[in-house]
This record gives C-alpha cells, structure tokens and sequence, in this order.
C-alpha cells in the first residue's frame, strides 16, 4: 500500500510541478512589444524553458508577431503563415532549441527593432555557461525557485519520512 501511494504521489507530481513553475515573460516587460527597444539586452540574463509563455503586448494593429526560422529573422521575411495580431499575444514555448520573433510591419524588423532571438532550455536542462546579468523579469514574471525533479524529490522525501 505504502509504495503503491508513494508511485501516485510522484507520478502527479511530474505532470504537475512542470507547469506549475513555468515563467510569463511579457516581452519588453511594461515597454511591451515596440520600436526602439533592444529585445536581446531584454533577454540577456533569462532563462527560457519548455513550458513557459511570451506575452507580446502592443496596440492591435500597430504591430503583429511572427515566428520564423534563422533566414527568415535575419532577412525580416515573413513567412508563409498568419502573424499574431490580437495585440496580446501568448505563445507557449513547446520545444528547446533557438526561437526568433519579429515584426512583419513595414520596417520595424528591418531597422532592427523588433526582433527577438532566444534559446529555449528543456526543463531539466541549465545554460553551460553562466548567462551575461541584464535587466530583472517583469513583475508579471513568476519565480522559478526549483524545476520539477527537485519538487518531485521533495514530496517522496516527505513522504517516505512520515509514511515510515
């Protein structure tokens, strides 16, 4: 019975605890999305992980948002599909890897504005090297004390110690 509830109590905590720690990132924190703004020095210091969500705030039909390969970031070539436009827009960081953003608006990509390049980290994964200090998250931001592995080992500790 005791390791039968310890399996439960484990398995629910890896669904749970990764989502339960992701980070709202509004890009651009109360700037929001917009010209004259250097999104790499915004995102210099974070840390982005799988599950977590970029808010990109800005007055609808001023700017929109598109997700691109490394060409289409580099060229500020938008491509073949429907840019985020509602002027509040979330996007869920599903996958690790490199992410580009920008503006497909006149030339707001082109002058360099509005483009951001980030890496997304696995959940379990860290940065190699210590990332550069920059600005602070938003206050929109959650904390991300500890990942998932670490909560998950929390309560099979605790509860090993009162189940004993």
């Amino acid at each position: 019975m005791g390791l039968n509830l310890f399996l439960v109590i484990f398995a629910i905590a890896a669904i749970f605890f990764p989502t339960s720690f992701a980070t709202e990132f509004i890009v651009g924190d109360e700037s929001g999305w917009t010209i004259n703004y250097d999104y790499q020095a915004w995102a210099a210091g974070k840390k982005f992980h799988v599950g977590d969500t970029l808010v990109f705030k800005y007055p609808r039909g001023v700017h929109n948002v598109f997700k691109g390969n490394l060409t289409a970031f580099q060229q500020c070539q938008a491509p073949f599909a429907v840019p985020l436009a509602t002027g509040n827009d979330t996007i869920t960081l599903a996958t690790p890897g490199k992410k580009w953003y920008f503006c497909g608006v006149g030339s707001h990509c082109m002058t360099g504005n509005q483009k951001l390049a980030i890496n997304v980290l696995d959940v379990f994964q860290s940065p190699s090297a210590a990332p550069a200090p920059g600005p602070s998250p938003s206050s929109a931001s959650a904390f991300k004390p500890f990942h998932a592995w670490t909560a998950a080992v929390a309560l099979a500790t605790l509860f090993l110690t009162f189940a004993a």
